[in-house]
């Protein structure tokens, strides 16, 4: 279907208006779709084009909802059945307490690389590491920025949302971009150990209060080795692709494994091995309510990129990029830190840039792998702030009030901006 064309101005008015009325909290997917309707009909696309714009926007990211959707089994049976809390608590345990800061922060880490959404990890570590704090004396800001950081880290090597939205955005494989964020993410690690061991003894320390109010019902958890099952195997499928690339095995090279499959075909076989088959309807139900406002950002910001799309405010953008002398690779990681700003969010952050930046990036000759891996990273930088929900509920998890939690903000962020450092270096201009 041919839509009709819009003006650069209208377009850039229309993305503008969206970012403002999110930050007016407006509901996200109306700040979207009010933007691109606004955008399009002030662009001259007339109101038969608006239309058209808008439902070939849509249209255009019903295969990243598709796969957002299929994670959402993964993420329900990894959070509903206890094997991101066993696994959580196994990592810490086996790392003890002289590594106490590198254990929870490598424990958020994995179980937001697994697919579970980042708040969630973080509230499922958090009983573990307020216990640990009082016992070894580590204050709840250097809590919160272990368990934060590592969430980051290892939100740029999962099956969650926002790479699944870098990976589709710029036309390549979501195993790709995972492991092409395996570098970045363990210098997030390593950053997010380094600054919560500095403050160790800053801000207050965790009370016997707040350990009695983190102490939630108790319930039957899986063994590590049930626990494991979802994550391995999602993670071993997912591999076949790449690894079959790198060593030329013509058999696996012809089985194109996608996430659309993948991630619920894992989480089913671990249910079942968790002996867990009879909740697999709780189980995908809670999963997929955890999808839902991402599947509905998702189709609202595809609404965004019809508009850019329609538009030659991509060309308008490389040509002021050019014109300052700026290398155009630090596009990439730019969009991702400001979209992300913007909304507070990571994946809305990366389908904001993606949809309404993708062909800008790549007009610069950046590769669809590494501008997928800069936006990912960039949009952990800034993705924690008050006016997204991210902010509280961490702040919550760990008993820090609103001025505490600020505090945290700034730790948060270096973390986000060495993973995105390396990353643009290493596939910005290295590769």
């Amino acid at each position: 279907m041919a839509t009709a064309s819009v003006s650069w101005i209208g377009a850039l008015i229309g993305l503008l208006l969206a970012i403002v009325l999110i930050l007016r909290k407006l509901n996200p997917v109306y700040s979207l779709l009010l933007g691109a309707v606004v955008g399009a009909l002030l662009g001259g696309g007339g109101i038969s084009g608006t239309v058209d714009i808008v439902v070939a926007g849509t249209q255009s990211v019903m295969g990243t909802v598709v796969r957002v959707l299929a994670a959402g089994v993964l993420a329900g049976v990894m959070m509903e059945s206890g094997a991101a809390e066993t696994i959580a608590k196994a990592i810490v345990s086996h790392l003890g307490e002289r590594l106490a800061i590198l254990s929870l922060a490598l424990a958020t880490m994995v179980i937001t690389a697994v697919g579970v959404f980042i708040p969630v990890a973080v509230l499922i570590v958090a009983p573990i590491a307020l216990d640990v704090g009082k016992r070894l004396g580590i204050s709840k800001l250097a809590l919160l920025v272990a368990l934060s950081g590592g969430g980051k880290a290892g939100n740029v090597i999962s099956p969650n949302p926002n790479t699944i939205a870098a990976a589709k955005g710029f036309g390549t494989d979501l195993s790709h971009v995972m492991l092409a964020g395996t570098v970045p993410a363990l210098f997030g690690l390593a950053t997010a150990v380094l600054l919560a061991s500095m403050l160790r003894t800053r801000g207050d320390a965790v009370t016997d209060a707040d350990l009695e109010d983190s102490v939630g019902p108790q319930r039957d958890l899986p063994s590590l080795g049930r626990a494991v099952i979802t994550p391995l195997l999602a993670v071993v499928l997912l591999l076949l692709n790449p690894v079959s690339q790198l060593l030329h095995i013509p058999v696996l090279d012809k089985i194109s494994l996608d996430s659309m499959y993948v991630l619920p075909l894992a989480a089913l076989i671990g249910m079942v091995a968790m002996g867990h088959s009879r909740q697999v309807l709780s189980y995908t139900s809670a999963g997929i309510a955890r999808m839902t406002d991402t599947v509905l950002i998702l189709i609202g910001a595809g609404a965004i990129g019809g508009l850019i799309s329609a538009s030659d405010l991509s060309v308008r953008i490389v040509d002021i990029v050019k014109a300052s002398g700026i290398s155009g690779t630090f596009l990439a990681p730019l969009a991702g830190v400001l979209m992300a700003a913007a909304a507070a969010s990571t994946s809305t952050g990366v389908i904001l840039a993606t949809g309404s930046f993708s062909k800008a990036i790549l007009g610069f000759g950046v590769s669809p792998l590494g501008a997928a891996v800069m936006v990912n990273t960039g949009a952990t930088v800034i993705d924690h702030l008050p006016h997204g929900n991210y902010f509280h509920v961490t702040g919550n998890a760990i008993k820090l009030d609103m001025k505490h939690r600020f505090a945290a903000v700034p730790w948060e962020s270096v973390v986000g901006l060495v993973m995105t450092v390396v990353a643009t270096a290493v596939y910005g201009f290295m590769f």
